[in-house]
């Protein structure tokens, strides 16, 4: 991994870290439905742009089930949940939560292919649970009477990340970015018929006409070009080492832009969690400096 490498998973992470900030300041105002087909058509049009331009071409006929089941539960399931949540949760008790899908990824995948749950994997799932006690047992905002049912909404949104996850095993032959651009068209499209059972509002406020278009060009439709990059030059393991980082950027949007607090339960909750992921999918920081290239002195 070279120092352009690094600064641009940096990127990518205060990209995917931002996100959860501007769900935070619009899905209060205009509605979680509404939101996420506004930012899956702002995101898949931006990568229908960037396919002209690439002459990358989706091959529908042969990938539109793929696309469908890769764009439910990748995209159109946890963004909703995730912007239903953000109607009252914070955005850096959101992308905490949100760090919690290698777990999910990783024990889908061992039952899937009946690999045997290790006790560094049994520990590392003790240790995400009890980082999720820590982080919303001394929130104030998961004190409201239907709290845990908006931290059971982020958290199963967590949860439809590691089944995409373990989807996506054994699909390599489509390439990322038709993964990408396909599963978004699909995602917005499976979305509509959703919308009715949601309130929307409209809203002419500035802020959140920004914060639209911020998180459907910016937050996803620029951040999934990062991470393809990132993919091709240093690998999927390492590129997928972000979702150690979007936490550190979540918690400081949201402090330094919401004035979000920062308490006791926030960075040990947090750091719990983040120790349970790296037990649950070994991740070893170390092996990121081992395969350095030369330029990274």
């Amino acid at each position: 991994m070279t120092i352009k490498n690094l600064l641009q998973l940096l990127s990518l992470a205060a990209l995917w870290g931002g996100s959860f900030l501007f769900m935070r300041i619009a899905a209060p105002v205009i509605g979680p439905a509404i939101l996420i087909e506004l930012r899956l058509l702002l995101a898949a049009l931006f990568l229908l742009v960037v396919a002209a331009f690439l002459k990358r071409h989706l091959q529908l006929r042969q990938h539109w089930k793929h696309y469908c089941i890769l764009g439910w539960f990748n995209s159109a399931l946890p963004f909703l949940l995730f912007a239903y949540a953000a109607q009252t949760l914070s955005a850096s008790l959101l992308s905490i939560l949100n760090a919690t899908a290698p777990i999910w990824g990783t024990i889908l995948v061992a039952l899937r292919y009946k690999k045997p749950i290790t006790l560094k994997v049994f520990a590392g799932l003790i240790a995400g649970i009890s980082g999720v006690a820590l982080l919303v047992g001394f929130d104030p905002a998961v004190l409201a009477a239907d709290s845990w049912v908006v931290i059971g909404a982020a958290l199963s949104a967590a949860l439809s990340y590691g089944i995409a996850t373990c989807y996506a095993q054994g699909k390599s032959a489509i390439e990322p970015f038709a993964n990408a651009h396909g599963s978004m068209w699909a995602a917005s499209l499976l979305l509509l018929p959703l919308l009715p059972f949601f309130p929307t509002k409209a809203s002419s406020d500035p802020e959140i006409i920004g914060s639209v278009l911020l998180l459907g060009i910016v937050c996803t439709g620029i951040a999934y070009l990062f991470y393809f990059r990132l993919i091709a030059e240093i690998g999927a393991p390492s590129a997928l080492t972000v979702v150690y980082i979007v936490p550190v950027f979540g918690v400081l949007w949201g402090h330094l832009l919401l004035d979000e607090p920062i308490g006791w339960h926030t960075i040990t909750g947090g750091l719990t969690i983040l120790t349970g992921v790296v037990l649950v999918t070994g991740f070893n920081p170390l092996s990121l400096w081992r395969n350095r290239g030369a330029s990274y002195v």
